[in-house]
């Protein structure tokens, strides 16, 4: 039996092995109707037309894109990098009073340039002048949250250098414990930032701490390996 619709088109039949396209009169354009035209060129409910525009063609839309939203306060992040900050700064800024000008009972410039002769280096005066205002610098900046990275890092090779002549493997923690907690807390300054309570705020290095931190982190390996190598 045929399943032709044996009608003419005119009368509103269709041919079951042919192609019918509707008319605009057949089917209405309006989403509501749920015609043809409404699925395949009209804008509905469910099926929304999509946005061609990209972000290359519209200069203020890629900007709203790429510019990322601020940090925004976060009070036990912020308040616990503020303590760690001050407190490593501070007792940082204090060994370097202990060199430099030897309050606090410090050996001074030259006591502290006959320890390291005693440890092997050279130039040990030098060398203590170098440690003791890089100790005095970073310091300071760390209490105030500035340059933060830098600071940190100058820290971390002073430590770093000091872990590796004093380290002994026959007592607890190699007997550097302390200089542990110190390398540990540069270490975290380095790559978290200064946190919001600091004058590094809104800095690129603020913004992109871990990518400065991974540099400054190099630049302290360098500078305790040429300290150990070349100069004792």
């Amino acid at each position: 039996m045929s399943t032709e619709d044996d009608r003419p088109r005119q009368s509103g039949g269709y041919a079951d092995s042919g192609y019918f396209t509707p008319s605009e009169s057949t089917y209405p354009t309006t989403p509501t109707t749920g015609g043809a035209d409404a699925y395949s060129g009209g804008t509905t409910a469910a099926l929304p037309r999509p946005n061609t525009t990209s972000y290359d063609d519209d200069p203020d839309r890629r900007e709203e894109v790429l510019d990322r939203a601020p940090h925004t306060w976060h009070v036990g992040a912020d308040l616990g990098l503020l303590v760690l900050r001050v407190v490593l700064g501070a007792l940082v800024l204090g060994h370097g009073l202990q060199k430099v000008f030897g309050l606090f009972e410090g050996a001074g410039i030259d006591g502290f340039g006959h320890v390291l002769s005693a440890l092997g280096f050279q130039h040990a005066t030098i060398l203590s002048w170098v440690t003791g205002i890089t100790e005095l610098a970073a310091g300071a900046l760390l209490i105030l949250g500035l340059f933060t990275p830098a600071a940190a890092g100058a820290v971390l090779a002073i430590v770093a250098n000091a872990i590796w002549i004093r380290v002994d493997v026959n007592l607890f923690a190699g007997g550097v414990e302390i200089q542990a907690i110190y390398a540990a807390a540069a270490f975290t300054l380095l790559f978290t930032g200064a946190g919001r309570a600091s004058l590094d705020n809104h800095t690129p290095w603020f913004r992109r701490a871990p990518a400065f931190g991974f540099v400054f982190l190099i630049l302290a390996a360098a500078a305790s390996v040429v300290t150990l190598v070349v100069l004792r």
